[in-house]
């Protein structure tokens, strides 16, 4: 019987593809927290775009096969490792990323990488904070250097970064417009931070733009680029420092206390539905908040 108790169930990929590729299995060994480490009971697991692009082999990093998709995890300390103190056993917690991999039913996380889930948010808000909210701050401050009284237009707001850009702008003092494609996604963005929302489906919705991700080619011309004094900036949340991390995090807990960051849980699929998830979000009719997996 003692065997049974140490294996668990985990999402492996063993080769990249489409979301076929992803195999649910319920005999791998749950992974012991080395040095600096923390092991998790996933209650909650964030799917994100990004992940969808490194499962189908597209990505500029490339994880060794095979692997365990999953970042954004929501759920409670089940055991340290040696020279953690931040930590103990039951604490909630969620992450921004994990070394063992999300989509399964115990992660390990490097001790940096996690944080203090507030008893005001449920685990299934836990999981959408990770990736989409300090990727919104990183954008909006890190790389865009916003200021209080600029107008920012967050295009596809009603899904996770989207909203999350909302929320943040918003309590910074910015001008927040957001764009959807469905009503009530609008409805959404608004109820989210937003001033004003648009339709993106509808045709020279605006002029105007800063763009927060993109899925696709785009054509520019850079004399236009020239007469507003305008530029393009990527955003890439692991190229940030540990101390850009650590400054995205701490307004990010503050966000939690004050009650402004509140994150917006869309669809929720349980570990077994996981191909479809993958598939939803990339093919889905408009978004609503954040894809979680609940186990």
């Amino acid at each position: 019987m003692a065997a049974t108790r140490n294996v668990m169930r985990a999402v492996r990929v063993f080769e990249f593809g489409g979301p076929e590729v992803l195999k649910l299995q319920s005999d791998i060994l749950i992974p012991d927290p080395k040095e600096n480490q923390v092991l998790i009971k996933v209650l909650a697991c964030g799917v994100n775009p990004v992940e969808t692009y490194i499962r189908a082999g597209n990505y500029a990093r490339k994880p060794a096969l095979p692997y365990t998709p999953g970042s954004d995890v929501a759920g409670v300390i089940e055991g340290v490792g040696e020279h953690v103190t931040a930590f103990k056993k039951g604490d909630r917690v969620f992450t921004i990323g994990t070394i063992s991999g999300g989509y399964a039913d115990y992660a390990v996380a490097a001790a940096n990488s996690v944080f203090p889930l507030s008893d005001k948010l449920d685990f299934r808000q836990g999981a959408a904070i990770g990736i989409p909210y300090f990727t919104a701050y990183r954008a909006l401050f890190q790389r865009g250097h916003a200021k209080a009284g600029e107008s920012v237009l967050v295009h596809g707001a009603s899904g996770g970064v989207g909203l999350a850009t909302c929320q943040i702008a918003r309590a910074c003092g910015l001008k927040v417009l957001g764009t959807a494609g469905t009503e009530e996604g609008m409805n959404t963005v608004l109820r989210n931070g937003a001033h004003q929302a648009f339709n993106h489906r509808e045709a020279n919705y605006i002029d105007k733009i800063k763009v927060v991700g993109c899925r696709g080619p785009i054509e520019i011309n850079p004399r236009d680029t020239m007469s507003k004094e305008s530029s393009i900036i990527g955003v890439s949340l692991f190229l940030a420092t540990e101390e850009e991390r650590h400054e995205c995090a701490t307004a990010l807990l503050d966000g939690i206390e004050a009650g402004w960051l509140k994150p917006i849980v869309g669809s929720e699929y349980p570990l077994e539905k996981v191909a479809k998830a993958h598939e939803d979000i990339i093919h889905s009719s408009g978004a609503r908040g954040k894809m979680v997996l609940l186990l």
